[in-house]
């Protein structure tokens, strides 16, 4: 796989900067958000408005602009679901800011920090509600039966992660259909709406999906590599949460299921008074846990990659490829 390069201190690309090829459907899409995120009362509109700054990435949107792009040609479809994709991601990161206690999003405070709970959980529902409406407007039941599908999943998959937290025995393939379900659906269905909407045939929508899929799976593992030894600076929001919940994540299932004996029953003794997270980060660099993490999450992006080979090459298709190769090596 080709490394993504640039001239930055990091030597990598910032995420923004490989959207070049959509830019346009991007600005559309930023202007469609700011336009549909109001309400008429104030102090509503200042929650739902702080709630449109908390996106960030706008990875979603892009990659269903990209999937259209790739497969045919982009439509007014393809701006509303993006529009609709980026509400719904929205509701879960408001929603998971709740859940994990966290105080910092995008450089800003959370909803649950600077309203309460109450609010947070009100704005999600607003946000999801909205987006299945817009999404009722493109003309077709198949696209809300789509979304509505893979809602259902990632809350499923919320929900099973919510209710696993402290459960020092859960599996590696559990954390897998965990992170399928909560992060990986919603990537495989932005993608599979694009092409879907592009009218490219089944075997290329069927691709498209998996290529979303197996890129979410990478990205949610970088994620989870990012909580335990990323810089809040760069990341832009509150670290240390899954400890602090007892999540278990792929390091810790391999740094637990490496050690034996002894040593493994002090490891979950330090997990389970999640009290000490420096000598945690120093046993996982120790048994090569983090390392292991990074190295399964390649291996999603290569098949990712892999994916794309049944699409014509074009600009469009060459950007889905260096997104697979970025989402393990950035550092926000």
């Amino acid at each position: 796989m080709t490394r993504v390069e640039s001239s930055n201190p990091a030597g990598r690309l910032a995420i923004g900067d490989l959207f070049a090829e959509v830019r346009a459907g991007l600005e559309g899409v930023e202007a469609r958000l700011q336009a549909e995120l109001r309400s008429r009362y104030d102090n509503v509109d200042r929650v739902v408005r702080h709630g449109y700054r908390l996106g960030g990435k706008r990875l979603r949107p892009a990659l269903l602009l990209l999937a259209g792009q790739a497969t045919g040609e982009l439509s007014g479809s393809h701006e509303t679901l993006a529009v609709v994709v980026e509400m719904i991601h929205t509701a879960t990161l408001v929603h998971d800011d709740v859940l994990d206690e966290a105080d910092l999003r995008r450089h800003v405070d959370t909803i649950n920090a600077r309203w309460g709970n109450e609010t947070s959980v009100l704005l999600g529902d607003f946000l999801f509600s909205h987006a299945f409406y817009l999404a009722s407007t493109v003309g077709t039941a198949e696209a809300c039966m789509l979304i509505g599908r893979s809602t259902n999943r990632v809350c499923e998959g919320e929900m099973r992660q919510t209710l696993s937290g402290g459960n020092l025995t859960l599996s590696e393939d559990d954390y897998y259909a965990i992170i399928d379900a909560k992060t990986a659906e919603l990537c495989a269905c932005c993608c599979e709406l694009g092409a879907m909407f592009s009218g490219a045939d089944a075997d290329t929508v069927a691709a498209l999906a998996s290529y979303g899929r197996h890129l979410g799976m990478a990205f949610q593992i970088v994620d989870d590599l990012l909580d335990l030894e990323g810089d809040e600076s760069t990341t832009g929001k509150s670290l240390g949460r899954d400890l602090a919940k007892r999540k278990m994540t792929l390091p810790l299932i391999h740094a637990r299921d490496t050690l034996v004996d002894g040593p493994q029953t002090m490891f979950k003794s330090q997990l389970e008074a999640a009290a000490n997270p420096a000598a945690i980060l120093a046993t996982l660099r120790e048994l090569g846990s983090l390392d292991y993490a990074r190295g399964v999450a390649e291996r999603y992006a290569e098949k990712a990659a892999a994916d794309l080979s049944c699409v014509a090459d074009s600009p469009a298709k060459g950007t889905l490829e260096m997104l697979a190769e970025f989402v393990v090596s950035r550092r926000g």
